[in-house]
């Protein structure tokens, strides 16, 4: 391939680590380099989990539930059980392979716990967390969930034994997910079986990142290591992921259209205005975010 036709790399970002609760979370998104990939505002990778016991116990995490208004969110389960609830009164529990989607829309409160299942394979947690920023005019729509097994997950199988490609969010390469879009947005989970490449032809409009959650793969003839966010330039049309290692690979490719609107961000709050922001708040002190029913 010309490398003339290859995308560039405009940066390359280590995510930086560190420990929450008993959870071990790499920060990705956004960074001192990097506010925003197409409509993607948040990128973290929950890696690892602190064990309880020599029989490695599963436990939940530290985290408590909190109020998101103007995104989407996707918990994405690469190893592990995330369970979601919602003060919507969902309360769902996913093994690995799954993903829970939530409109955040006008408001809502969220809590989702991370447990390992190392009392049965050794192995630690891997989790993917993004956050999709609406658009103005969908900021205020009414709150959704949506639940996926693996099996409901669409998924494309390479030619020659290669791997397969997943599609999450939006649309890739003809396939579209199974959770709505507000935004010109996709992302995918991509597994490249050793000794294999795989040619992606973007489209000019989009901005486009890749993120290796665990071992090392080639992109564009320069490697990259585990917890590494990639973002290529404008310049170029392909992006060409090859695996010279003796593993199978995982590659998270995510991007979509520029978001075109101001973002102003303040905790799980992303809205357009520093006023919205104000809104935001006064609405979930005055409680109409409702409250999560613990069963």
């Amino acid at each position: 391939m010309l490398d003339s036709f290859k995308k560039k790399v405009q940066v390359r970002f280590q995510g930086k680590c560190e420990w929450i609760g008993e959870l071990k979370v790499q920060h990705v998104l956004p960074n001192k380099f990097i506010q925003a990939i197409g409509p993607f505002v948040f990128l973290e990778h929950v890696i690892c989990q602190k064990q309880t016991s020599s029989e490695s116990q599963t436990h939940p995490s530290s985290n408590i539930a909190h109020p998101h208004r103007g995104i989407a969110t996707l918990t994405y389960i690469l190893f592990g059980e995330v369970q979601h609830q919602d003060s919507m009164e969902n309360k769902v529990k996913l093994s690995s392979g799954g993903a829970h989607w939530m409109k955040a829309g006008k408001g809502v409160m969220q809590d989702e716990t991370v447990s390992s299942l190392c009392r049965i394979t050794n192995m630690d947690v891997s989790v993917i967390q993004f956050w999709v920023n609406l658009p103005s005019r969908h900021k205020a729509d009414e709150p959704n969930y949506i639940s996926l097994q693996p099996d409901e997950i669409p998924t494309r199988i390479l030619d020659n034994d290669s791997g397969w490609i997943k599609t999450l969010l939006g649309e890739f390469e003809d396939v579209m997910a199974k959770v709505p879009s507000d935004s010109n947005e996709f992302a995918c989970h991509i597994l490249l079986n050793p000794e294999k490449n795989i040619s992606i032809k973007t489209k000019k409009s989009f901005e486009y990142a890749a993120f290796i959650p665990t071992g090392w793969t080639e992109i564009n003839d320069t490697e990259f290591q585990s917890g590494e966010l990639v973002l290529f330039s404008s310049f170029g049309e392909m992006i060409e992921i090859s695996n010279k290692s003796e593993k199978s690979v995982n590659i998270i490719l995510f991007g979509g259209e520029p978001y075109e609107e101001q973002i102003v961000t303040e905790g799980a709050f992303v809205m357009n205005t520093p006023h919205e922001i104000s809104q935001a708040y006064n609405d979930y002190y005055d409680g109409k975010y409702d409250l999560i029913k613990h069963k």
